[in-house]
């Protein structure tokens, strides 16, 4: 019989593929999988996205709030010239200080800057002000000490729009105003007219007796609408007046106050003695300023202070015009703020970051195994490697992709006012990794092919030749950044080497602890082998041989104990620097104190204070601030001293309650010679004084002083420097400060019957002391960052643990039900599992702390916390010890709940198993 040939379709038939998509199967069959894998890769790219936009976030903030928090003296750009000289007409000096010519060069100015430096138009201001202040002439002006008050006469712009008139009206010009105009219009604020007893239609007569003056009358009283807005601010005479002292001996008080006229009465300023010039007063903006604008901002003021702008505008403006701001200095500190704290960040996000990636690794490799059988068969048939890892690499970057945009949009979502640029490469980068990682595990591990599963445990690995090369070269990576951090610190914040030293110190540990971890097993097994029953040793023989514990799996868990102990320990040691600061800082828990904590309190103070709630002690003290020590024929400048007094039992009771320069009570008191006060000194001013006995002429009264003890610190003065003694051996007692301690002290109530008492007293509570501290964004940003860092530190640690278990479960419920078909209970069975999976916790556990408190100590030397923690309050007290020190309980807990957590996976595993039964595992013909 003749075959007949196959009919072949037509041209117009239409050809039937003859299998699915590969992809489409795939994802059909494990939705799941896919799924999770798809969860995993959108929260690593949220992370990974929002990182770098939130760093970007609270620098923005910060700097901003560096700029505006600055006093307006520091952070305004003031342009201004010497005003109209002698040499040219009167008409035109005149011309040159009226309101249109002053107005007429603001634009010149406002392009003069250019860049990101803008001008904050309700802030800024120009016109015409005396130089030198003019003396009042009138007799009914205040005279602190007989010396008449200083005025200073300003026209400047926007006054309507700025204050509020409570009396009167605004001035005005009347007319042509000159330089022979003898008599002008102003307003006062309330502050002047309260202060100087000035009303609407007071007439001040400014100028030297014997020179040209000019009277000003008052049309009215003005109250500022934004007193602590540049307009008002950068020259505080303008809505306040001060107190001045002449520079004679001794030196006399006298009041600093303002007369605001109109702009049109510039003019006559000239027929004074107070040297009138325009101005120009730029206040920044800073709503669209951003961190990366602080190179180019500072190249612009350095060009306007002396450079290529400052030419510019005397050539528009005047060939005497100068150019003064200090923002240049406010700029550099937030530069040296944020140079000390992002490499202290950086360190969190190098461990963060590689917690991730080695996580999303281990996914890939997890899904590598439970597809090995599948992927042998294909290479067995013929399959290419770029055949099957093109296909894989579609496979997951189908879920992959998707899934990294969608976590970059949430990122950007969820932390505005920040660049996209390097959010959209963080996003990528791990969409990269997700999408490689199960290609590139399948085509290594799949480059021959495999006859059958054999087994895959430590008893058989043999490290390579590369490996070892491998491991070596990362360990002197490893020392070469701890010890370039340890000596030039972080101050480098492009240092990424030195920043990822923690990562590389717990990748040696990882390659150490998997190369030395089945020894000692196997060492404790042999004893185990002869005892009664055999789940202890087969626990044990098991754990020796496990490969589970692989390096990627230890290594994760290594690193997110040690980014959480290490993220731990900063944020305990901010903590305990802002606590010892405000100590410091306060004394106690609460400081009612004069002013100055020199002036003496009211009477019955001590007694209000010790009747409100929450209060537990008041202990009454007299401080005397620059104490001069006795020369004793030096040629050195004595170091500066407080002199502190108080009661010795209440005083001692104190320091040893807080735990600062604590002190015996005997120390203080009358010894063998009651004409010599003993006295408790710190260490300069013992070395200053040395042994003996010494005469001290204080405002308290003159004493013979001996040391009887040296202490670093106490409690009523926040000075290194310091001399304590006995207030009952003073010649005149005036307690000047009270140190309150007690539990959720009131602050109101304190406050309260502190203006009672009268006397402009001062009320500090420690607890709002410590909250200044953390005042700049920069600082709160950096503390939120690592608080994240060390939750997501502890989701990848229980991720890994998870993806390192599922790893073997199959082959562990095969073991467990060939076990249970030879006679093992079900308690055994969960006994077996929960033993064996024991020492590989156990080793992650002590290995993650071993790290964190390694890394801790090896980084410590070149971590500087000072910024971190004290930056929002550069007056604060010196803190000698504000260094990274390991906190127990941020390398303990983890530890701890890793134990925890895979007992707990270990025994509903076999829960698990144990409810499925034994004969759908038993397969025959099943390698497993």
């Amino acid at each position: 019989m003749t075959r007949q040939p196959a009919s072949r379709p037509g041209p117009g038939a239409r050809s039937r593929r003859p299998v699915a998509p590969w992809v489409r199967t795939r994802l059909r069959t494990s939705p799941g999988t896919a799924a999770a894998f798809g969860v995993l890769v959108l929260l690593t790219a949220f992370l990974a996205a929002a990182f770098p936009r939130a760093v970007d976030a609270y620098e923005n903030r910060g700097l901003r709030h560096a700029i505006t928090g600055a006093p307006a003296a520091r952070s305004a750009v003031e342009v201004s010239t010497p005003g109209p000289g002698l040499s040219g007409s009167e008409e035109a000096r005149e011309a040159s200080l009226r309101s249109a010519a002053v107005t007429g060069h603001w634009a010149t100015v406002l392009e003069a800057l250019g860049g990101p430096l803008r001008a904050l138009p309700g802030e800024s201001a120009h016109g015409v002000r005396t130089s030198v202040p003019l003396p009042a002439t009138d007799d009914w002006l205040p005279r602190p000490e007989s010396v008449p008050p200083q005025m200073t006469l300003a026209a400047q712009s926007g006054l309507a729009e700025h204050s509020t008139v409570t009396e009167g009206r605004l001035p005005r010009a009347g007319g042509e105003v000159t330089s022979r105009t003898r008599e002008i219009e102003a307003v006062v604020t309330t502050g002047t007219a309260k202060t100087l007893g000035i009303a609407t239609g007071s007439v001040v007569h400014v100028g030297a007796a014997d020179g040209p003056a000019l009277a000003v009358r008052v049309t009215g009283i003005v109250e500022p609408r934004s007193p602590e807005g540049g307009y008002w601010s950068y020259d505080e005479v303008l809505r306040a007046p001060g107190l001045g002292a002449t520079t004679g001996s001794p030196p006399s008080v006298y009041w600093k106050a303002a007369l605001l006229i109109a702009p049109d009465a510039a003019p006559a300023l000239l027929g004074t003695l107070g040297a009138p010039q325009p101005y120009w007063r730029v206040a920044p903006a800073t709503g669209r300023l951003t961190a990366q604008d602080v190179p180019e901002l500072s190249r612009r003021l350095a060009s306007l202070e002396d450079g290529p702008g400052l030419i510019g505008l005397k050539d528009l403006i005047d060939e005497n015009a100068d150019v003064s701001t200090d923002l240049d200095g406010v700029l550099g500190d937030f530069e040296a703020m944020r140079s000390a704290i992002s490499p202290v960040v950086a360190v969190a996000a190098f461990g963060i970051g590689s917690v991730a990636v080695v996580v999303v690794v281990m996914a890939g490799g997890l899904f590598a195994a439970r597809r090995r059988s599948e992927l042998a068969l294909l290479r067995s048939r013929g399959g290419s490697l770029a055949g099957i890892g093109g296909r894989l690499l579609a496979e997951t970057g189908v879920v992959a992709v998707p899934a990294a945009v969608l976590g970059l949009a949430l990122a950007v979502l969820a932390v505005d006012d920040a660049r996209d640029g390097p959010a959209v490469a963080a996003a990528a980068a791990v969409a990269a990794v997700a999408c490689a990682a199960l290609p590139v595990r399948a085509v290594i591990r799949h480059r021959v092919p495999l006859a059958h599963g054999g087994r895959d445990d430590l008893a058989l690995a043999r490290p390579s030749r590369r490996r070892t090369v491998a491991e070596l070269t990362l360990l002197v990576l490893a020392v070469g950044a701890v010890a370039a951090l340890r000596r030039r610190g972080t101050s480098d914040a492009g240092d990424h080497l030195a920043s990822a030293a923690p990562v590389l110190v717990a990748l040696i540990a990882a390659l150490v602890l998997v190369r030395l971890y089945p020894v000692p097993l196997r060492w404790a097994a042999r004893p185990a082998a002869r005892l009664r029953g055999a789940v202890g040793y087969l626990s044990l023989a098991r754990a020796g041989r496990s490969s589970a514990v692989g390096a990627l799996p230890l290594l994760a868990l290594l690193l997110a104990l040690a980014t959480a102990g290490f993220g731990g320990s900063v944020l305990a040691g901010v903590d305990d620097a802002r606590a010892r600061a405000a100590l410091l800082a306060t004394g106690a828990d609460a400081r009612v104190s004069g002013e100055g904590d020199s002036a003496a309190l009211p009477p019955g103070a001590e007694r209000a204070v010790r009747g409100l709630p929450g209060v537990r002690s008041v202990t009454a003290v007299q401080i005397e601030h620059a104490l001069t020590l006795p020369a004793a024929g030096r040629q050195a400048e004595a170091p500066a001293v407080s002199l502190v007094a108080a009661d010795p039992g209440a005083y001692a009771s104190l320091a040893r309650r807080l735990g600062l320069g604590e002190f015996p009570e005997q120390a203080l008191r009358p010894g063998g010679d009651p004409g010599v006060v003993r006295a408790v000194a710190s260490p300069g001013v013992a070395a200053w004084l040395g042994g003996g006995r010494h005469r001290i002429d204080a405002v308290a009264g003159a004493f013979t002083v001996e040391i009887a003890a040296v202490r670093e610190r106490t409690p009523a003065v926040a000075s290194k420097e310091f001399l304590l003694v006995d207030a009952a051996r003073l010649e005149r007692r005036a307690p000047s400060a009270l140190l309150v301690t007690g539990e959720r002290l009131d602050g109101t109530a304190m406050r309260a019957a502190a203006k009672e008492l009268g006397g402009d007293l001062t009320v500090r509570l420690r607890a709002e002391a410590r909250a200044g501290f953390t005042d700049s964004p920069v600082q709160a940003g950096a503390e939120r960052i690592y608080t994240a860092a060390i939750a997501a530190g502890a989701g990848y640690a229980v991720l890994a643990l998870m993806l390192s278990l599922l790893q073997s479960a199959p082959e562990r419920t095969m073991l467990l039900a060939r076990l249970r078909t030879m006679g093992l209970t079900m308690r055994q069975g969960r006994s077996l599992l929960g033993l064996e999976a024991l020492p590989p916790a156990l080793l992650a556990a002590a290995g993650g702390a071993l790290v964190g408190w390694a890394t801790i100590a090896l980084l410590a030397p070149g971590v500087d916390l000072v910024r971190l923690a004290l930056a929002a309050a550069p007056g604060a007290a010196t803190v000698d010890d504000v260094s990274l020190r390991a906190d127990a309980w941020s390398l303990v807990l983890p530890a701890t709940a890793v134990v925890l957590l895979a007992a707990l996976v270990a025994g509903v595993q076999a829960w698990w198993a144990g409810r499925r039964g034994s004969v759908r595992e038993l397969r025959a013909g099943d390698m497993r």
